[in-house]
């Protein structure tokens, strides 16, 4: 059976100050972000690097704040009403993807806005760009130990025990599927599809599926969260979050493919 690694989250330490893997991970999606963003350049023209710069600061704004309010409103209001301070600690971990997908959202309307572009032609530029930055938070959500999956079968020979959940039951290590799934497959179907020229939203039409047909099945195997409806086992709250997703995501695929 295997047993969760207990990793140290604080990955270096200068005194007082202490940075975390979870932090760090959000460095490495925003660097490859960056990265990808920079080949990606290549292949559109009329973007230049200085719009990639940009992109990533409002990016940036968006994850982060979006990404900690979501986890506030969606996902654990009644705790953080009572400890309001902790709203601002991001560093413990705590940050909801359609929070975060929401704030995004609306930075690239505000970038979009600043720079005279259309917003699907935003969207559809950094859609390829997310899904390892998303698998890098997943990274460290499995370094932190939290969000463990559900109990599973003893001979699952990746069954894991998780100490934080308090009864050494094995259980799915979904952190990783989140990984495989949302992360490193959706990008590889992103990255290849967007290679060649498309119709205008097809791109990020695409990208909402995909994420949310890959959540919907790996909350299947993660240990709900409590959420605003309470705990529920036949459909989770990442779920029911993902299902728009994948309505509006169709829509705007239909609705590319059909425009001249």
């Amino acid at each position: 059976m295997l047993i969760h690694p207990q990793f140290n989250p604080i990955a270096l330490e200068f005194g007082p100050l202490a940075i975390r893997w979870y932090g760090l991970m959000y460095l490495v999606a925003f660097l490859q972000f960056w990265w990808l963003g920079r080949m990606r350049l290549k292949t559109m023209p009329g973007w230049t690097t200085q719009h990639l710069d940009d992109l990533l600061f409002y990016g940036t704004l968006g994850v982060i704040l979006g990404g900690r309010l979501g986890q506030v409103l969606f996902y654990e209001p009644g705790y953080y009403f009572n400890h309001p301070l902790e709203i601002l600690a991001v560093w413990h971990g705590g940050m909801s993807f359609h929070g975060g997908f929401l704030g995004v959202l609306a930075a690239m309307i505000w970038w979009s806005k600043k720079h005279t572009r259309s917003w699907l032609e935003t969207t559809d530029f950094i859609a390829p760009l997310v899904p390892l930055g998303l698998a890098a938070g997943r990274i460290g959500n499995f370094i932190n130990g939290e969000l463990w999956g559900r109990p599973a079968d003893p001979d699952l020979p990746w069954a894991m025990i998780f100490p934080q959940a308090g009864d050494f039951l094995p259980r799915h290590p979904s952190q990783l599927y989140h990984v495989g799934l949302e992360g490193l497959a959706l990008f590889v179907v992103l990255w290849f599809y967007s290679r060649t020229s498309r119709p205008r939203g097809a791109v990020s039409g695409l990208f909402l599926i995909g994420y949310g047909a890959c959540r919907f099945v790996t909350e299947y195997f993660r240990e709900p969260d409590s959420g605003i409806f309470g705990h529920s086992y036949t459909i989770s709250m990442g779920q029911w979050l993902s299902l728009p997703m994948i309505v509006a995501g169709l829509a705007l695929f239909v609705w590319s493919r059909r425009r001249p």
